[in-house]
């Protein structure tokens, strides 16, 4: 007698379908190709491109996969060429960040490079980490965030994302820094004594200021102050910390010729050559995700 109840592989193929309309849709919407939701990751994240990730992330989660079927390609519009899309299922092992409810199983896609052979990597009873957002209205579906959103999990990875985590989610995290607003440096009483100070634009107008002193037979000073305060005692920031991600990865490299509020030339040059020191010390933002 045959069952009037679906067969998991057409439950499995609604699914898909329901999901692949789901992605196409939010990505047409945000303005970003299908094919940029890839688990390609490069052979090692920077810091920088854990931030970028978990940044954008409302959930991080820990997961391991269960399940997987390729969707066919008429139903994957926008794929890459050397890329299958995933539908993929896994089990919920943590809810590392994020306070959306999750259940313990989830359903996703993700784009892949194909092997040598033209085929998909077998992803079953990998543990991942997934950079992602829930779905309104499909509960137990997620959507990964962006390229590269899906990583290999280790506990190396796990150990390098929870200080990043745990002050992203800090009452007191740095503002995020969106440019300068107004840069001026003045000459002291002796010779070679200077001070100028930088005023940073920020996404939620919190005030953000750099000051550089110069002193005779002194080394070069620069900090930055993190309130309304222009302290000159201020510190300088920590490489690998979210305060060094807001200045090194957000400040252009030059100063801006706009924001120099400076009138004589020499005034101009001084803090443009000061700006170029904090870059300096600051070091560069580096990506290996593109």
């Amino acid at each position: 007698m045959k069952s009037n109840q679906p067969s998991r592989r057409a439950f499995r193929s609604a699914n898909i379908f329901a999901l692949g309309l789901t992605l196409s849709a939010s990505l047409a919407v945000w303005g970003v190709p299908v094919a940029a939701q890839e688990t390609a990751a490069p052979p090692s994240l920077t810091y920088a491109d854990l931030v970028d990730l978990a940044e954008d992330a409302p959930l991080v989660i820990r997961a391991r996969i269960t399940d997987q079927a390729r969707v066919k390609a008429e139903r994957a519009p926008g794929l890459a060429p050397g890329y299958a899309r995933l539908y993929l299922e896994a089990e919920t092992t943590a809810l590392i960040s994020g306070n959306a409810p999750i259940g313990e199983s989830l359903k996703y896609l993700v784009d892949v490079p194909l092997n040598a052979k033209g085929k998909a990597p077998k992803l079953k009873k990998q543990d991942v980490i997934l950079f992602a957002r829930t779905v309104p209205g499909r509960p137990g579906e997620i959507q990964l965030v962006e390229k590269g959103a899906q990583l290999s999990w280790s506990e190396t990875l796990s150990s390098r994302l929870r200080p990043i985590l745990a002050e992203l989610a800090s009452a007191d995290t740095p503002p995020v820094v969106t440019g300068v607003r107004d840069a001026l440096s003045v000459r002291g009483n002796l010779v070679g004594e200077s001070e100028t100070q930088f005023f940073l634009m920020t996404e939620n107008d919190m005030p953000v200021s750099m000051t550089v002193l110069r002193r005779p037979n002194q080394p070069v000073r620069w900090g930055v102050s993190w309130t309304e305060l222009v302290d000159q005692s201020a510190g300088t920031v920590q490489p690998e910390t979210i305060a060094w991600y807001r200045l090194a990865c957000s400040l252009p490299q030059t100063l801006p010729q706009d924001a120099n509020l400076a009138r004589d030339g020499e005034a101009r040059m001084r803090a443009a050559q000061d700006y170029a020191y904090v870059m300096r010390e600051l070091g560069e933002c580096r990506r290996t995700r593109g």
